[in-house]
């Protein structure tokens, strides 16, 4: 490693040691450099701490990649297979994939858990290992491909989710899209009243405001946002007001 390249995992580091969401102390990321880019390495508490990291890392002077090797430690450690049934489960049972063919891929081959011929709003293939969600195939639009991630992102003992979805006929990404995506989200939480929660977005960056009852309420909204593909910050305003 240059001179140089130690300086700025020096300060990539530094930033990190900063950033409360990601503490450093509990989670040691590693960092190195790669074939020019930074590299983070390790687990951290949550799905903001990563996206946090990544952020932050890619805003260093003199960085011109970054490589994510970082997982989120789950609360509940589970095996691929319980894994595997309870993502079966919420997948099945979710009215908006209901018309999306899905199988899961395993050991060489495929077990379907539902065919649908027409295939009328896509075809899934999952495969998990070591607690790694990847999902393949295609969905009909881009509010599908979010959902079926924060599908994963709900399941105990999931680390990570790979969502290579390709979205049929293709649709063009915007901050509207991330919107309509998460009010889809708050739709299915049972523990969100998506009603009191007013959404906006800009550039990746979504903010939260509104009042909630609870304060796990006000979590649980903001890990929502969190697990959305292509969300890279969450500021929430939300108020947490009780019942007078």
């Amino acid at each position: 490693m240059t001179e140089a390249e130690e300086a700025i995992v020096k300060q990539v580091r530094a930033a990190l040691e900063c950033e409360p969401r990601v503490n450093l102390h509990r989670y040691p990321v590693r960092v190195d450099f790669e074939a020019g880019a930074v590299v983070l390495d390790g687990e951290v508490g949550s799905i903001a701490a990563r996206k946090r990291a990544l952020r932050l890392a890619a805003a260093i002077d003199g960085v011109r990649g970054v490589v994510d090797r970082l997982h989120v430690a789950p609360v509940q450690r589970r095996s691929d297979g319980e894994i595997r049934d309870a993502l079966s489960t919420l997948l099945l049972g979710e009215p908006e994939l209901r018309d999306c063919a899905m199988r899961i891929l395993a050991k060489g081959g495929a077990v379907t858990l539902r065919d649908v011929p027409a295939r009328r709003a896509g075809a899934i293939d999952l495969a998990i290992a070591d607690g790694v969600v990847t999902f393949e195939g295609t969905v009909i639009s881009l509010s599908h491909k979010r959902l079926v991630g924060v599908l994963a992102w709900w399941t105990p003992g999931c680390r990570d989710v790979v969502n290579s979805l390709e979205v049929v006929p293709p649709e063009e990404d915007n901050d509207g899209e991330v919107i309509d995506a998460l009010g889809l989200v708050y739709e299915i939480d049972p523990v969100v009243r998506h009603d009191q929660i007013t959404v906006h977005c800009h550039g990746g960056v979504v903010t939260l405001s509104g009042a909630v009852a609870t304060e796990e309420e006000r979590r649980r909204a903001e890990l929502d946002a969190w697990a959305l593909f292509a969300v890279d910050d969450v500021v929430n305003a939300i108020e947490v007001r009780t019942a007078p």
